[in-house]
């Protein structure tokens, strides 16, 4: 029985072809619009320069620490609270700075004689903590626009570790949302916090140099590792 083969119109053999070579083009027109319209209003987050500790840096100025010891009209000795206050103020005063303690006394005030009254009492608990004498400088400044409310101020400068002023909101929020980025605000308080717990501001300037060597803790080691330690 001879098999018979169906007669396909010319137009019918060829759409298999034509279909086949016209799907990559398909897709290829289709990946290029695509893309021209992602370059168009899309941003890539990560190429965004966002970087808290670039807009909030730490760095290193002269500052001035300041304690206000509040004095009544009546005040004849310095209290216990007023002491431990004088002293704590002395203890940070050793650990930053080697420069002068300034002593503002009020003046116009209506407590300005119980304030020079206490100026030598002042005196004497900073220098029995270690502050000396020769580098206590008493000064005054005028009050008289403060009441009775005017406190002796102890004042000294030193390096300290700072960042620029937290609470600034130059841009609207509401602005720029789909880039992603970090408020100017983000991470200040962060870094202030960072900058405040440092102890010696050096730290960030470079390291310490070593401290000499325990030979006899090194001598111990070794005796250990010799009569516990194995070879591999």
């Amino acid at each position: 029985m001879t098999a018979r083969t169906r007669f396909q119109p010319p137009s019918e053999r060829l759409a298999p072809m034509v279909s086949h070579r016209l799907l990559p083009l398909t897709f290829v027109l289709a990946a290029a619009v695509l893309a021209g319209c992602a370059s168009k209003d899309a941003v890539t987050t990560s190429s965004v320069p966002d970087d808290y500790r670039t807009r909030h840096p730490i760095v290193l100025t002269e500052a001035e620490h300041t304690l206000d010891v509040p004095v009544a009209s009546g005040d004849r000795s310095l209290t216990l609270a007023m002491r431990d206050n004088i002293r704590g103020f002395a203890q940070d005063y050793e650990s930053k700075s080697k420069g002068t303690v300034q002593i503002m006394l009020p003046q116009g005030s209506a407590n300005a004689g119980a304030a020079a009254a206490l100026r030598k009492q002042v005196r004497t608990t900073l220098v029995s903590e270690g502050v000396p004498n020769k580098l206590i400088i008493e000064t005054a400044y005028g009050a008289a626009g403060q009441g009775d409310a005017a406190p002796i101020r102890l004042a000294f400068i030193a390096t300290t570790a700072k960042t620029n002023t937290c609470g600034q909101w130059p841009e609207d929020l509401t602005l720029n949302t789909m880039e992603n980025k970090q408020y100017y605000n983000f991470g200040c308080s962060t870094q202030a916090n960072l900058a405040a717990q440092i102890a010696n501001p050096m730290d960030l300037v470079g390291p310490r140099g070593m401290t000499p060597i325990d030979a006899e803790r090194r001598a111990t080691a070794i005796q250990d590792y010799r009569e516990n330690g194995t070879d591999d």
